[in-house]
């Protein structure tokens, strides 16, 4: 609610200079659309954007369940051991140099043109910033509290589980707030590159067909479903920090 309020003004003001520019430039509406043309567009076509928004939006939710899992099973990896740390960390760090816009041809050739490869593309956006933040906070475990648990007798896996996880708890929510911003542009990119089905593949339809409004209206879809997935996984870790007390 608090971000809706804080969002709300600003758009009003985007939406009056828009109009403003379609005025004064006297724009045509192959170009730009107007904000009633739009809002008009996702009226009558609400049912195929809805479909699509549907498609995509499973894309989304599968591909940030598993790319968080991934993350988060390797940052604890990483931390365990120094030696598997010291051999994964550089290709973690050589892995963002190859941008992951990129790969979605690759991708869409090795996987087909179904839901996969949109997955995978979110995968790996998710991926990079929960492993990273994640072990991040691993690693800042107070050392006083680590010798204190070794001293009594804690075994590593028990100082990984009971000590070292619920103090990183607090840099995981942080990764996986990024991550939940990033993860629809995987969806939507690998859906541009290869894909009959999702928001991405129905504004490439809509822009061969010069449809702009179109394209607006499931830009703006797009646009509501990231605010809301991210809003959604912030509510559920502030849900899920205060009952461990992180």
């Amino acid at each position: 609610m608090k971000t809706l309020k804080a969002i709300l003004p600003v758009l009003i003001v985007a939406l009056l200079i828009w109009q403003g520019i379609i005025w004064i430039a006297q724009l045509p509406p192959f170009l730009l659309p107007s904000p009633v043309a739009v809002v008009k567009s996702l009226w009558l076509n609400r049912a195929e954007i809805a479909q699509a928004a549907s498609f995509t939006g499973a894309e989304v939710v599968l591909g940030f369940v598993i790319g968080a899992s991934l993350g988060a099973a390797l940052a604890v990896i990483m931390a365990s051991s120094r030696r598997i740390s010291g051999v994964l960390h550089p290709l973690l760090t050589f892995s963002q140099t190859i941008p992951v816009f990129a790969l979605a041809p690759i991708l869409t050739l090795w996987l087909g043109y179904g839901m996969q490869p949109k997955i995978a593309m979110t995968v790996l956006i998710v991926f990079f910033p929960v492993a990273s933040a994640f072990l991040d906070g691993l690693l800042r475990t107070p050392a006083a509290a680590l010798d204190l648990a070794q001293v009594m007798g804690a075994s590593p896996a028990r100082r990984m589980w009971h000590l070292r996880i619920p103090a990183a708890l607090p840099q995981l929510g942080t990764g996986l707030r990024l991550a939940a911003v990033y993860a629809p542009i995987g969806a939507v990119v690998g859906e541009w590159v290869g894909g009959a089905k999702g928001l991405g593949a129905l504004m490439i339809h809509a822009n061969g067909r010069m449809k702009t409004d179109q394209v607006f209206a499931a830009l703006l879809v797009l646009s509501l479903m990231t605010v809301i997935f991210a809003q959604l996984i912030a509510y559920i870790l502030r849900r899920g920090l205060k009952r461990y007390g992180a």
